[in-house]
């Protein structure tokens, strides 16, 4: 078994993380790092004892669900709940963040954010972070690496794509399931024939 990398690890943590997300728009998760320790997390959600999305629904407002905190500004908060500091840590997180989340990560002295996925990417966010020198890097979550079944899974697809084959599907009918195969698993199906 390939072991993963650090950023792919507390990646694999911000994903964890959105698990227990309660907005049913967008789960998110964030995980704040020093020296290669945790010392945050946190996902998206209501404020303690509020109702939450998922039993009482969004609460939108100009097109944004004000029911939640984020899960970057729930990590921060965190460490400025027990006292830890966040001055030069990293901050790892599932979706780019939103304007508002930025501005707290650049005043928390966060100093290297690590995100997974592209989301409304809003410029000046980017603009503020790069004129703070926070250093922004693209992390792309690779979920095949921490799924422990994954060797059984992609033996199972390339099995029935065989039996497919075997059973005169055409080269046409098999490319759809073919890219997806090799879009979950992150490798070149063509190269395995």
């Amino acid at each position: 078994m390939e072991r993963i990398t650090w950023h792919q690890f507390f990646m694999a943590q911000c994903h964890l993380l959105a698990l227990r997300s309660t907005c049913t728009r967008l789960a998110v998760g964030s995980t704040i790092v020093r020296d290669k320790r945790i010392i945050a997390g946190g996902y998206n959600g209501s404020i303690s004892g509020d109702d939450h999305c998922i039993d009482k629904g969004c609460y939108v407002v100009d097109n944004h669900c004000v029911r939640t905190v984020h899960a970057e500004t729930n990590a921060l908060l965190q460490c400025a709940k027990y006292g830890t500091p966040t001055k030069d840590a990293d901050l790892y997180v599932t979706h780019f963040p939103c304007l508002p989340c930025t501005k707290s990560i650049i005043q928390s002295g966060i100093k290297n954010l690590y995100y997974a996925t592209d989301y409304k990417n809003n410029q000046y966010a980017i603009e503020l972070l790069e004129q703070a020198n926070v250093n922004i890097i693209h992390v792309p979550f690779e979920e095949y690496k921490i799924d422990f079944l994954s060797d059984e899974k992609l033996s199972l697809n390339l099995e029935m794509l065989t039996e497919l084959r075997a059973k005169g599907a055409t080269p046409e009918e098999l490319a759809s399931f073919e890219k997806r195969v090799e879009q979950l698993f992150g490798l070149n199906i063509s190269t395995m024939k």
